[in-house]
């Protein structure tokens, strides 16, 4: 504002001495034209001039200098005053804005605090005062599900009763449709250092109950702590699935098979989650190649960090903790895009902890006049357990492989089934897959898995330990984004985990036989 200002005084100075100098220009003519004689012969009369003819030029040529330079000073100091003004207004203008904000930020804090500083009427506004403009937390939260609707019978019974560890449904006296998951996830970024995460199950069955079924429970309900804004370091604290097994972490709402296998399953079973506080490393190029692999329709396992450390009760989700032991758990993954586009991903994990199995009256190979609980079952001290597994992925682009392959030692039943104790254990699979895409049909993804586990079965009442193999065979039809449907053949092979306290039957005899399965999954 103050250089056009600058700039109008002096162009108003110089239209000034143009005048001036105008004016004297004038008077010399006049005085010229007064000299020359007068065509028509008439005398002229002649105004009195002074004695010197030259100086009335001189003077007046002077008067404009002086003219002139007292305009130009005029307009230098009225340049000062508007110059004075501005600023004058500026630091008014300035206090006013900063006196509006201190009214604004009054008036928040006010709302927040109730008058006070401790009458808090939001934890969450308390700790974090939103931006002008910004949206409130709960506005950011997102809503979003799935449910899984199956049809299971049992096709063949070579030996015992029907049993399958990841679908308890399979029993061979009752098998019809199942709700097995109905799922409401929500979740969201409160601010730039907090996200929320919760996800109930409404189809959820209590630990041992025969007759009651679709009860809410509690998945997951985690913060995840950010450290930094670019979300590389994070904490994530509550209930939250525990980083063992690439297909433990994996959604259902992902997974190809309709259950996970048994080998890795046992090691965070029940619902592969627990209670605990988790780092996660994750460099900003692979927070992006995770969500890549699961919006792509590419089956990942979502973002577990590239390293993870941490501890957890040991228990099992939904479980109340037994005792006074810490597990600790570790994971290293990396996947990596190959020059061609292939994305491959190999991963190393490990636990460790003392887990307290519960016990259940048996009669130790049927034998007995009464039941008896095995030793080593229940108390606060709990059974040795540590894994060590390893993990490679070749994504299906269309051609896909996955295997995980797991050694070490955990509770289980011994042969006479008359205590629980440290046990070897050690398993894994193998599967490969073909995705298929179509122009209209969907996507279709036929598949190829087997199983096998030698080991014991911690969250199963006295921990019975046995010998599985099983063999799936399967297709996925992804009908839209929205809808898919699974049809699964299975020949298994598997202890059965009933625990028998009758005259003459064992319990946990293996189950030999075969299986079909339908679901079908809709998200939202």
């Amino acid at each position: 504002m103050r250089g056009p200002i600058k700039k109008f005084c002096r162009v108003g100075a110089s239209f000034v001495v143009l005048a001036v100098t105008a004016n004297c220009l004038v008077a010399q003519t006049r005085e010229a034209a007064r000299e020359r004689p007068n065509p028509l012969g008439f005398p002229i009369i002649q105004d009195p001039a002074p004695a010197q003819e030259p100086a009335p030029v001189s003077m007046a040529t002077n008067v404009a200098v002086k003219h002139a330079d007292v305009v130009v000073q005029d307009a230098q100091a009225t340049e000062a005053i508007v110059a004075a003004y501005l600023k004058k207004e500026a630091e008014r203008k300035r206090s006013a804005d900063e006196e509006k904000k201190a009214e604004g930020q009054a008036k928040r804090e006010y709302d927040l605090y109730g008058g006070t500083r401790f009458s808090l009427q939001s934890l969450y506004d308390s700790l974090s005062v939103p931006r002008e403009g910004e949206k409130k937390w709960y506005e950011k939260l997102s809503i979003k599900g799935y449910t899984q609707i199956r049809f299971g019978r049992t096709l063949d019974t070579q030996e015992e009763t029907p049993n399958l560890f990841g679908d308890r449904t399979i029993n061979g006296n009752a098998e019809n449709f199942l709700i097995r998951r109905a799922r409401v996830i929500i979740s969201g970024d409160v601010s730039d250092h907090l996200y929320v995460y919760m996800q109930p199950d409404f189809a959820s069955t209590p630990q041992g109950s025969t007759t009651s079924t679709f009860f809410g429970q509690l998945r997951d309900l985690y913060a995840d702590v950010y450290v930094d804004t670019d979300k590389v370091h994070r904490f994530r604290v509550g209930l939250s699935k525990i980083p063992y097994g690439w297909e433990n972490c994996q959604s259902s709402q992902n997974r190809i098979p309709l259950d996970r296998t048994d080998a890795m399953n046992t090691a965070v079973a029940p619902n592969e989650r627990d209670l605990g506080v988790i780092y996660y490393w994750t460099p900003v190029e692979y927070q992006k190649l995770f969500a890549t692999l699961v919006r792509g329709g590419m089956k990942g396992s979502n973002n577990f960090g590239v390293f993870a450390f941490g501890a957890y009760d040991g228990q099992g989700g939904s479980v109340p903790e037994a005792n006074l032991n810490l597990h600790m758990v570790s994971r290293l993954t990396l996947p990596v895009q190959l020059d061609n586009g292939q994305i491959v991903e190999g991963s190393i994990q490990g636990y460790r902890g003392d887990y307290v199995v519960t016990g259940s009256k048996i009669r130790p190979l049927g034998k007995g006049a009464e039941g008896v609980t095995p030793k080593g079952t229940g108390g606060t001290k709990g059974i040795l357990e540590q894994r060590i597994a390893g993990t490679f992925v070749w994504f299906p682009q269309p051609l896909g492989f996955q295997a995980e392959w797991q050694i070490g030692e955990g509770p289980g039943l011994n042969d006479k089934q008359t205590e629980v104790g440290v046990r070897n254990l050690h398993g894994g699979y193998v599967m490969t897959m073909y995705r298929h895409e179509t122009s209209r049909c969907g996507i279709f993804t036929p598949y190829l898995r087997y199983q096998q586990y030698t080991g014991g079965y911690r969250n199963i009442a006295n921990a019975p330990y046995g010998y599985q193999r099983q063999t799936d065979i399967g297709v996925e039809w992804q009908i839209r984004k929205e809808l898919e449907l699974v049809v699964e053949y299975s020949i298994v092979n598997t202890p059965n985990f009933s625990a028998r306290d009758t005259a003459g039957a064992v319990s946990y005899r293996d189950f030999e036989g075969s299986t079909l399965r339908f679901q079908l999954q809709f998200n939202y």
